[in-house]
């Protein structure tokens, strides 16, 4: 594919064949080959043996056979030297007076390298010992053919780059059983580098096997932090004593990608766009990996160093027939990353949550022996969630609820929707409320300040957050209690807090929640944990637009200052924090990817392509510039993969320069 993005396309095949009929096979597979091109493919995988089919048996032993194996592998290498593409294909292959099941790969008109299979099953219906030899018996580590001298053994692995660097990965080859084995191959080779695992397979099918094959494989892929493809022969296969379905699978980092429909009548091809990129960005953060690497020193079976064959990028005439686009992109792209999109899901994650938030409460009150906690609510959704947590914590903690003290402190923006929420909150669940107005203070504040108290610059809204939290802090010191810190993880990457303001706390139960996941916690307390009472002021502070209430309101008295008008919309902004922190992608890649997720699609709200590179732009300008704001947060517990801690997740000079990121979005 032209401007991959990282991305590299894998199509799975499982073609139709016959028995032993090598002609037929072989033009099944060239067939399909060019579909799959015609498809953007990089990588085209077919199943084990896929020349021969896999249930030869002793037709093996005939010379026939398998000559006629390497003369059609030769013609498909061939006939598909204009295909742009890494083509792996089944056959037997007779090797130093053994025959091997080995897969053979193709590229730009030439084989490439022979890998043979390492674990030969010997059990059942599996009794492959009959006539193949283990990879690790070979002794020579090359074959020559038809003047052509191949590299061969399991010890190859295969390099795809070009000088642009469009397209640059590696692939590591396994056979069905390896993967079975308690020390894969594709252990050794992810270690050495291999971004890709391909598998030609012959697995046959039996009730529940294809959920432990599924489970299996997502594992493998996740725990080598690559692309793991699968490949199973299917319903062509004899049927004597056993079925194969052409089960298909692409996982990548423990997820699955695409899944193929087992027993279908006819050849079918899957295809999924592997993110090179995010497995470069995942072995780079994760030292594990890493340090076993070093420790393997990518050393294969046996000891041996790995053969890397540059296999390079074929330029034939088929090289730019597909371009990359958010609209033709094989991968579901998650428009609200933090959110699963099954409610079932989303409960489970809710509960584990908002257990992790109040079970996290609860052990530092615990420690400190403090039996008094103060909140500052506002009847939005950070402070309502908070107080949901809190009063969790305390029925972990057996504490009466008159150890909450909740203020709600009205100032100049304070409307009597969120005023009367708060208030209508706490009575129903039993919760002590102090009113405090805080206008008058910030009227004389006002005035120490020589500032004419009309004027809504940040002054004027600064103060109210800052005399809010000194009221809390404060009353903290009053009741013996800490202050409990309401402010999120998407307010903590924009830097959207007030500093030694609502920025400031003693303990930060919302910390590591990003915005667009808050209302479904709110959401889900109101649905399971909630009296009826309670839930119904729920749904109307979920229902409330996002705002600091430092403004006035509209003339109606409704919330005039809405966050999302001023620094775009939080579930944008919570698309750009997964993209650019967790995965490391760069701005090209994250405006491209935010283009197919917010596409209007299934749902999705749409957004235009200037849209989201006005507010991408404005999400690298406040990541970087309000730093010196994460570099001082209290405590507070992480609750997913992203937190923006100092102290343990995220590093980074408060005096970092964003031009460089900056420029790439504006040649854009």
């Amino acid at each position: 594919m032209k401007n991959s993005h990282g991305f590299v396309r894998i199509a799975c095949v499982s073609p139709e064949l016959k028995l032993a009929d090598i002609d037929t096979n072989t033009l099944s597979i060239t067939k399909t080959a060019f579909e799959a091109c015609n498809d953007g493919a990089d990588i085209i995988l077919f199943p084990e043996l896929s020349l021969t089919g896999y249930t030869c048996a002793d037709l093996f032993l005939q010379k026939k056979l398998r000559s006629a194996s390497m003369k059609a592998l030769k013609y498909i290498a061939e006939s598909t030297a204009d295909i742009p593409a890494l083509i792996a294909v089944g056959l037997p292959v007779y090797h130093d007076a053994r025959l091997y099941n080995c897969a053979a790969v193709i590229s730009g008109g030439a084989i490439m390298g022979l890998v043979p299979k390492t674990y030969i099953p010997n059990y059942g219906e599996y009794y492959e010992a009959r006539w193949f030899s283990s990879g690790s018996d070979s002794v020579s580590d090359s074959i020559l053919y038809d003047g052509d001298e191949i590299p061969f053994g399991s010890d190859l692995l295969f390099k795809c780059s070009d000088s642009s660097g469009e397209r640059d990965f590696t692939v590591g080859v396994e056979l069905c059983e390896d993967m079975w084995a308690p020390i894969p191959p594709s252990a050794s080779m992810a270690l050495a580098g291999a971004d890709v695992i391909l598998n030609l397979s012959a697995s046959n099918e039996l009730a529940g096997k294809a959920d432990y094959r599924r489970e299996l494989i997502s594992k493998l892929s996740g725990q080598y932090l690559c692309a793991y493809t699968y490949c199973s022969s299917g319903i062509y296969e004899s049927t004597t004593d056993t079925v194969f379905g052409g089960h298909q699978i692409i996982a990548e980092n423990g997820r699955l990608l695409c899944e193929g429909d087992r027993f279908t009548g006819s050849g079918s091809i899957i295809y999924a766009d592997a993110d090179i990129d995010l497995i470069e960005h995942e072995r780079t953060a994760n030292k594990t990996f890493a340090e076993c690497g070093a420790v393997e020193l990518g050393r294969g079976r046996d000891g041996k160093s790995y053969r890397l064959v540059e296999c390079g990028v074929p330029t034939g005439n088929l090289n730019d027939l597909i371009e990359l686009s958010p609209s033709n992109i094989r991968r579901d792209v998650q428009a609200h990353p933090f959110i699963p999109g099954k409610k079932a899901d989303r409960t489970v994650r809710c509960s584990e949550i908002f257990s992790i938030q109040s079970s996290a409460l609860a052990s530092r009150l615990r420690h400190i022996g403090c039996n008094n906690v103060v909140i500052g609510l506002s009847g939005g959704l950070d402070s309502t969630l908070a107080l949901l947590v809190i009063v969790d914590a305390f029925k972990r903690l057996g504490l009466p609820s008159e150890g909450i003290k909740s203020i709600t402190m009205p100032g100049f923006g304070t409307t009597k929707r969120t005023k009367s929420n708060a208030e209508k909150l706490c009575e129903t669940m039993g919760i002590p409320i102090e009113v405090i107005d805080i206008t008058p203070a910030c009227v004389q504040h006002f005035k120490d300040l020589g500032h004419d108290g009309v004027t809504t610059d940040i002054t004027y809204e600064n103060t109210q957050a800052r005399e809010r939290t000194k009221i809390l802090m404060n009353k903290s010191n009053q009741v013996g209690g800490i202050v409990i810190g309401t402010g999120d993880l998407s307010e903590l990457a924009m830097g959207w807090c007030t500093y030694n303001g609502d920025h400031m706390s003693m303990y930060a139960v919302n910390t590591g929640v990003p915005k667009t996941l808050v209302r479904y916690l709110v959401e889900y307390y109101k649905d399971h944990l909630a009296s009826d009472a309670a839930a119904e002021i729920l749904a109307d502070i979920i229902d409330t637009p996002i705002s600091p209430e430092l403004l006035p309101p509209d003339k109606n008295g409704e919330i005039a200052q809405k966050t999302e008008e001023n620094i775009g919309p939080y579930e944008l902004h919570d698309f750009f924090l997964y993209q650019v922190v967790r995965c490391g992608f760069t701005p090209a890649k994250t405006l491209f990817l935010a283009q197919k997720a917010f596409d209007g699609k299934h749902g999705i709200n749409s957004y235009s392509r200037d849209e989201i590179k006005k507010w991408l732009r404005l999400f690298y300008r406040r990541f970087f510039s309000q730093q010196f704001k994460r570099s001082c947060i209290p405590d507070g517990p992480k609750v997913g993969t992203i937190a923006l801690s100092p102290r343990a997740d995220w590093r980074m000079p408060s005096d970092a320069s964003v031009n460089l990121w900056l420029k790439e979005l504006e040649e854009l």
